[in-house]
Parts: structure tokens; C-alpha cells; sequence
């Protein structure tokens, strides 16, 4: 007999381990079955499962494990990332405790430290994947930075370098000044910070007493100011266009340059252009062909070599030795000497409060400087062709479709990817330098010397290139580097190109588009035919998780308090198109009790003698009840797999959860309650052989998302051996001839007895009080059916008789309409009907004074522009629940009229 409860921390680790051990996720290359890939989006080998894995891998498994039932072999490819800042940051720390320092160690002892840590604890997350219940093909896990994929990225640079499609410029990038490297735009947080807008005044050269005031949120960067940028349409600077100014402080003269950068309605209407240290003035200062001399160095200090040159002193203007006093001052202290130096010189001219957004790096939390450095960097304007044409052309496609104006957006204004960074964790550079700093890339240094050696005609020293490459450039080989390319393997011929990729649209250009335009050049194909974008994890109200807010879910935690089946329900029921996903733990306690449902409806049906019946044929089956209960089965079959394909894991997850629980649980197996009662009739064994046939196809429908409760139910029945509902058929909808006849009778029986509850809750009548009802107007069909189900209308409706209205109308009797019939179900004397009229109608007064005050709020077009939008959206649905609520209630009291 099953335990009176599921127990998930009894069941799934054990559970888990025997499908591993099995084998049962592995792909079967040598199979002549059509494959099914997915690559799971490589999390980082420093992280922790949170909120925003567990969607995407839930929604990854789900779809692996309904294709492998289709009988597919299936290829879901594990493995995890380097994660180069990440991973360094964290062993960084931890020599930090010891009293040490990468430094002090030395690349080669920092590198082999980092290998160490990641054999100890580099396996973390993957554990974490499998608490969820993921069912990857652990014997193929790989690393993006083992061996074969290192192989792949060193002949990937190689080939693009040797294409011209690798090249080194100066440009400028997101520095992170802690950590001293190139940052990656997604590794930059913009976060609202409350500053203050400096307006300082330029004289203009030649023109005593005119000045030209600039407003700056970064008066510090002032020393690399070239030019002085106005709109060219804006009369008060038209004269001045072509004119110098001489900049405060340090006494150099710069031009004033129309530009329409210069928005006239902000500030003053004239900006100063500093292009080493801001992404719009080095396109200002490239327009204008200006100098760019950088004023802050690597760890964001001020630093004047290329500016020292040119300090002059201007009597009441610039001090050369004020400025040298600069040197080496961390920006925040530089800003402030330099701000109280405009001060006290009288051109500093007012400083305004002022809110916006700074750009900060997300592992270091320190303020991203804009840095002119020399860096390596692919053309993905190339590259972003082919796949741009790929989606054109349909050979990829996004769901939703409404993806793809982003995708598009993005690829035709790319811009140059900076692919190198300033760390010692990660694939470095394959790029060697001669004396005279000639540049030799090749796979490895013994190529690079011969290259040398045909260059200078002798043997050369070769200094390597001290950088790595970016995460993501690794990550976009993913899709083939994971098959064994370069090598040319059987499961690269096989799996690529992959079914569908699962992920979030915040990488779709850091990561997708750039999986599309390496697997396009190096493979000639897509990396994936269909691309599925699913939005992000918020709070129930919608807003952004966020530790500040405390209104994060650890979903390791859900968890251990609800079990790994309530949590995946959960999100796939939230998993919509095109929208976000509202999480919270009150949803997820709620869908626990749809797992607590599905097993006690198994136990009330293993109580009732069900068990599987061999040889059983759904279209054999003469009952009313249980031809309505298999019709409803092949619907649900049908409905939750249309759903699958077309990636709506909601309305897979609806189906599933109305079909369970209304139509089998509160519907089917409470009208079978007396046939099982009855012993061992022919209705009685028939109905359990249906009951038997439909658990068991209901646990194959539910095993892609919640497959801990249903293998362990499919094992406990019989269905099958413990373990194997994994490989189990997917059900197929087996439509009954004729069955509409009893569809029709037992749809009728649902709405007569809903029809009864409703009106029995809305006059609060007592569950133990029992009223008659009286048929008028009821065709003989509706009689007969009222009779022959009578004793199931009397137990779930609390109802004494029903019975044709003979007669007058009584008096104090509810009256609603079902079909054609009017069921009258006289009240006096069971309750008191004055007393809920009033009942009602006081409640109708307080929903209407509740919709009257939303309806206000979203009148107010300041309310609805200044409101944050889930603010909005929050008091759109309360309006739709009272509106709902008044129609009911009106509803309510027309039946008492």
C-alpha cells in the first residue's frame, strides 16, 4: 500500500541515481533513431543554482524528456563554463585569507592554483542539476577549457586571424579598474546614482569676458577634454563654431565643433568631448579626428604622460603645478581637488543635483571606466551576415517571433567584438611577438617560432601575449566544440545542428548571435533550428529579484520544502510566451498540493482494487462514465502535446493539472466512489480497468515535468520496473468512436451539479442542510438523466430530490438555468433569504467602492506615468477580479429576486 503521503526527500536522490546508472539519459549515437539535441547554456563552474537556471533547465528537461519518450534519441549536452572573472575572483579571495596574492604567486602557480580549486569544487552546480532532476548525458559533460575545446578555440582564432577577421586596434572598452581588465557589456550593471551636474565656464580664445559653460557629471575626466561640442542648429553657438577655448586648469587650447551629439535641450546645450574616456566622444572625436589622450590609467588614476606635454600656465586659469599634484590621485579624490580648484579660480558656475545611470562592474562593484587600450578584436560585422540571412530565411527561428526585430536590431548596428581580456584565468591569446613587436599567431609556440624564424630568418626570442580571451568567444563554439570539432566525429555529423536552443533574451546577443555566426562559418550550417526565449524570473508582484529587496527564491530551498516536482510544475504553469515568469514561495506550496493530489487519488485508486489489466482496449469500454473519462484522456493527450511542440509549457502544464484533478479526481473517480462500492460487478471491474489505464497514461503525460512522483507511482502500480517510466511510449490519443453520446450525458451531469454548488455557496446554505430541486421546463432527456444519476446529484450537490416541478412557483426559492431546464431549489426554511439579500447586496456596495477607487487610480495619466509598470499591471488585474467578483454577486442576487 502506498505511505499516506509522498515524500520526496525519501525518493529522489535514490530515484535519480538509479536512472543515471541506467543509463537512460544517454544519447545512443549508433541508434537509427532521429536524434533530438540541446545544449545547455554552460553555466559557470563558480556557481550556485538560483531561481534563473532552474527555469531554464526545467523548461530544457522537460522538452528532452517528452522527446525521448517519443522514442528520439536524444542528445541534451552538459557542461560547464570557465567563467574567467568569475573563477578568478573567487580563488583571488581565497589567497587573499592565506596572505597572498596571484601576483606574488606567479602566472604559472596562479593558473595550476585555479585547476586545483576547480577539481575540488568546481562540480557544485552539477550537482545542483541534478537535485532538479535534470536528465543530461553526464558521460559526455565537458569543460570550456579541457583539452578538445581548447583545441577548437586555438583554431578558431587562428583561422579568423589568418582571415583578417582577428585584428588588434585601439579602441575604447568597458575597464574594469579592480580588476584591471576588459569587461564584456553583460558584465556591466547600470545602476541609479544620485551625483551632481557640474557647469563649468570655457573662455573662448581671442574674446575677452565670453565663455562657453559645460555641464559634466565627470569633471575629473576635464584633463583630456579636446573639444567643446554644440548642435548645429543652435543659434546662441552658431558664431562660435570653428573658434577655440581655452580649457580651464590646464591652459590647452580645443575647438569648438558642431556635432549633433549636443542635444541643446539638455544642461547647458554644450558638452565637452573627452574621447579617450566616454563611447559617444570617441565617435565625436572620431568624426572630428581629434587627439585622444587617455588621463586615467588601469586602475583609474590620473595619469598625465600624454598630456604633460601641453599643460601651460594661464594666469587665473591653469597651473601646471596644481595639475601635477594630480598624478597618480584616484578619480573620486582627483574630482574634488579639481572641482574645489574651478571653485576657488571662479569658473566653476553652478552644481545641480543630479540622478543617472553609472555603469558598474558586476563582480568587482567598482564604477567601469570608458579606456582607450589596444585590444584584439573579431569583425562580427562579417560575420554577422550569414546569420542575419539564417533568420531572414527561416532557417532559425525565434518563439516568440517578436525576438527576432531585437536579433536584428542588434546585428545590423554590431559593432567590433573586443575579444581580449586582462586576465590569467582563461584561454590565452595564441599570439607571439618578435623584438620589433611583429605579431606571430599559431596553435602553439613551436609554430609561431617557425613563422619567426621564416620572418627574421633566424631564430627570434617571442614574447606570448599576456591576455585571454573572453568567455563568450569559447561559449559561441559551444554548439560543435562539445561534438569534438575540429575533428570531424560521429557525433558531430549527427547531432549537429542541434533541435532548439532554450535561454533567456538577455544573451541572445552576447551568446546566441554569436553561436549562429561561428557555427555558420566553421560548420556552414545553423547551430540550431529553433530558438526559444523565455523571459526572466520576477516576484509575484512582478518586480526584479534582487538581494536588496529580499524578494529572491533559492530554489534548492523550494526544494527541500516542497520537493523538485512542485518546483518544476510551477514553472512551467507560470512559462508563458513572450512574458515573465511572477514566482513566488506561495506558488510553489501551490503546486505541491497538485503532486499531494495526484498521489492520493493513486491511493484512493490502489484502495479500490485498481491495478493495470493486460490486454486492455479503451474502445471495449460500455460505460457512460468511463467512455467520457477516455474521450477526456485522448483530448488532454492530444492538447498537451500540441502544446509542447509549439513551446507552451503553460498551457501543457493547464492541461495536465484540469485534466488531473477536475476531470479524473473531482469528477470521474467521485462518480465512481459506488461502483467501486459495488464489488466485483461488470461495471465495477470495467471502471477499475479504466481507472488503471488512465492513471498510468497520466503518469506518462506528467513525467516530462514532474517525474519523481510518477516513476515512483509507475513502479508502485505495476506499469513497469522502477526506473523505466523514462523510456516509456508518450501516450497517443486514442479517440473513441461514438463517444460523444457520452459526452454529452456526463458534461451534462458536471454543469447540474456545479450549477447547484454554486448557488448552495453563494446563500452560504450549510453543507449538512439538504435541498430538493424542481425541474421546469425540462425535456424528457434531462428527466431521465436527473433520475438515473440521481444518487450521485444527491451525495456531491447535497440535494434531497429532484423532481418536475408540479404546481406554483414556491416561495423563497433560488432558480437557475441549466440548458433548457430551470432548476428551482426552494431556500425558506433552510436559510434566511432576507438576510443574505442584504448580505449581498452589502457586499456589492463594497466591490463597487473598490472598483470606483482602482478605476480612479487608473484614471490618473500622473499615476500611470510615474508608477512602475508592474505597479500598473497590479491594479489592472485587481479591477478585472472586482469587476468579475460584481458579476457574480449581481448574478447571485437576480436567482433570490
Amino acid at each position: 500500500m502506498l505511505d499516506k503521503s509522498f515524500s520526496p526527500d525519501g525518493t529522489e536522490t535514490s530515484l535519480y541515481a538509479l536512472w543515471e546508472a541506467s543509463g537512460a539519459f544517454s544519447a545512443q549515437p549508433s541508434s537509427v533513431a532521429k536524434p533530438y539535441t540541446i545544449m545547455i547554456p554552460p553555466p559557470n563552474v563558480t556557481g550556485t543554482l538560483h531561481i534563473g537556471h532552474a527555469l531554464t533547465m526545467t523548461l530544457q528537461d522537460t522538452l528532452i524528456r517528452w522527446r525521448r519518450m517519443q522514442g528520439r534519441d536524444t542528445l541534451w549536452q552538459p557542461g560547464t563554463d570557465h567563467a574567467g572573472i568569475a573563477t578568478q575572483l573567487v580563488v583571488e579571495r581565497m589567497l587573499q585569507k592565506e596572505g597572498t596574492s596571484r601576483h606574488e604567486m606567479g602566472r604559472d602557480a596562479f593558473v595550476e592554483r585555479v585547476w586545483e580549486w576547480k577539481a575540488e569544487s568546481g562540480g557544485g552546480i552539477t550537482r545542483q542539476l541534478r537535485r532538479l532532476g535534470g536528465s543530461l548525458d553526464w558521460p559526455r559533460e565537458r569543460f570550456t577549457m579541457d583539452d578538445g575545446l581548447s583545441d577548437a578555440v586555438k583554431e578558431v582564432f587562428v583561422t579568423l586571424y589568418r582571415e583578417g577577421l582577428i585584428y588588434r586596434d585601439r579602441r575604447l572598452v568597458n575597464w574594469d579598474p579592480a580588476f584591471r581588465s576588459a569587461i564584456s557589456d553583460l558584465e556591466v550593471d547600470n545602476r541609479e546614482t544620485r551625483g551632481n551636474l557640474w557647469y563649468i565656464r570655457y573662455p573662448v580664445e581671442g574674446q575677452p569676458g565670453r565663455t562657453i559653460t559645460v555641464a559634466t557629471t565627470r569633471p575629473e575626466t576635464m584633463l583630456g577634454d579636446m573639444a567643446v561640442a554644440v548642435h548645429p542648429e543652435d543659434a546662441r553657438f552658431a558664431d562660435l563654431v570653428g573658434k577655440n577655448v581655452i580649457l580651464p586648469l590646464t591652459g590647452r587650447r580645443i575647438p569648438i565643433v558642431a556635432d549633433e551629439h549636443s542635444d541643446p535641450t539638455k544642461g547647458s546645450g554644450a558638452v565637452k568631448i573627452t574621447p579617450a574616456h566616454d563611447f559617444n566622444d570617441f565617435e565625436v572625436g572620431r568624426r572630428h579626428k581629434l587627439d585622444m589622450p587617455s588621463v586615467l590609467d588601469e586602475e583609474a588614476r590620473i595619469t598625465l604622460a600624454e598630456i604633460e606635454g601641453e599643460l601651460r600656465a594661464e594666469d587665473g586659469l591653469a597651473d601646471p603645478a596644481f595639475v601635477r599634484t594630480l598624478e597618480g590621485m584616484p578619480r573620486d579624490e582627483a574630482r574634488k581637488a579639481m572641482v574645489a580648484e574651478l571653485e576657488r579660480l571662479e569658473w566653476l558656475e553652478k552644481i545641480e543635483p543630479h540622478t543617472n545611470q553609472v555603469p558598474h562592474a558586476e563582480r568587482s562593484g567598482a564604477v567601469v571606466e570608458p579606456r582607450l587600450t589596444t585590444q584584439w578584436y573579431c569583425d562580427a560585422k562579417t560575420l554577422a551576415g550569414p546569420a542575419i540571412d539564417a533568420v531572414e530565411s527561416g532557417r532559425i527561428e525565434f518563439v516568440p517571433r517578436q525576438w527576432e526585430n531585437t536579433f536584428y536590431a542588434w546585428m545590423r548596428d554590431i559593432q567590433p567584438w573586443c575579444i581580449s581580456r586582462q586576465l590569467w584565468w582563461g584561454h590565452r591569446i595564441p599570439a607571439w611577438y618578435g623584438p620589433d613587436g611583429h605579431v606571430f599567431v599559431a596553435h602553439d609556440e613551436a609554430d609561431a617560432a617557425t613563422q619567426a624564424r621564416a620572418h627574421y630568418g633566424q631564430d627570434t626570442a617571442l614574447t606570448r601575449d599576456e591576455d585571454v580571451l573572453d568567455t563568450w568567444f569559447s561559449s559561441a563554439l559551444w554548439p560543435f566544440s562539445t561534438l569534438g570539432w575540429p575533428q570531424q566525429t560521429p557525433e558531430l555529423a549527427r547531432y549537429y545542428p542541434t533541435d532548439v536552443l532554450v535561454t533567456g533574451f538577455d544573451i541572445i546577443f552576447f551568446w546566441v548571435a554569436r553561436m549562429m555566426m561561428m557555427g555558420l562559418h566553421f560548420m556552414k550550417d545553423v547551430p540550431f533550428r529553433q530558438v526559444f526565449i523565455h523571459g526572466l524570473v520576477r516576484d509575484e508582484r512582478g518586480q526584479k529579484m534582487s538581494k536588496s529587496k529580499g524578494n529572491g527564491i533559492d530554489p534548492l530551498e523550494m526544494i527541500d520544502s516542497y520537493g523538485a516536482d512542485a518546483m518544476r510544475f510551477c514553472i512551467c504553469s507560470l512559462t508563458g510566451l513572450g512574458r515573465d515568469v511572477k514566482l513566488g514561495r506561495r506558488k510553489v506550496e501551490e503546486y505541491r498540493s497538485f503532486i499531494t493530489k495526484i498521489w492520493n487519488a493513486a491511493r484512493f485508486c490502489e484502495m479500490n482494487g485498481v491495478a493495470p489489466v493486460a490486454g486492455f482496449r479503451p474502445d471495449s469500454v460500455q460505460s457512460p462514465l468511463g467512455r467520457w473519462i477516455l474521450a477526456e484522456l485522448a483530448q488532454a493527450v492530444e492538447d498537451a502535446t500540441k502544446a509542447l511542440e509549439a513551446f507552451r509549457f503553460d498551457e501543457y502544464a493547464a492541461v495536465c493539472y484540469r485534466f488531473v484533478w477536475n476531470c479524473f479526481c473531482d469528477w470521474f473517480l467521485e462518480l465512481a466512489k459506488p461502483v467501486f462500492a459495488a464489488g466485483d460487478t461488470a461495471e465495477a471491474v470495467e471502471t477499475r480497468a479504466v481507472a488503471a489505464h488512465v492513471l498510468g497514461t497520466i503518469m506518462r503525460l506528467l513525467q516530462p515535468v514532474t517525474p519523481f512522483v510518477t516513476d515512483s507511482l509507475w513502479q508502485h502500480f505495476g506499469f513497469g520496473p522502477e526506473g523505466a517510466l523514462i523510456t516509456a511510449p508518450w501516450p497517443q490519443p486514442e479517440h473513441l468512436a461514438g463517444a460523444g453520446e457520452a459526452r454529452a450525458e456526463m458534461e451534462w451531469l458536471i454543469r447540474f451539479i456545479s450549477a447547484i454548488r454554486t448557488v448552495r455557496s453563494e446563500m452560504n446554505v450549510p453543507p449538512s442542510r439538504l435541498a430538493p430541486v424542481l425541474l421546469r421546463d425540462a425535456s424528457p432527456v434531462t428527466v431521465a438523466r436527473a433520475a438515473k444519476w440521481s444518487e450521485a446529484i444527491g451525495r456531491m450537490a447535497r440535494v434531497s430530490e429532484v423532481q418536475p416541478l408540479e404546481g406554483e412557483m414556491p416561495q423563497g426559492a433560488a432558480q437557475l438555468v441549466v440548458d433548457e431546464a430551470t432548476l428551482v431549489i426552494p431556500l425558506a426554511g433552510i436559510i434566511d433569504l432576507a438576510v443574505e439579500r442584504q448580505r449581498l447586496e452589502k457586499e456589492c456596495t463594497k466591490v463597487d467602492g473598490e472598483i470606483a477607487k482602482v478605476e480612479r487610480k487608473l484614471g490618473n495619466a500622473d499615476f500611470v506615468a510615474r508608477a512602475k509598470p508592474e505597479v500598473v499591471a497590479e491594479n489592472r488585474e485587481r479591477l478585472e477580479t472586482f469587476q468579475a467578483e460584481r458579476v457574480r454577486l449581481k448574478a447571485a442576487l437576480a436567482r433570490i429576486a
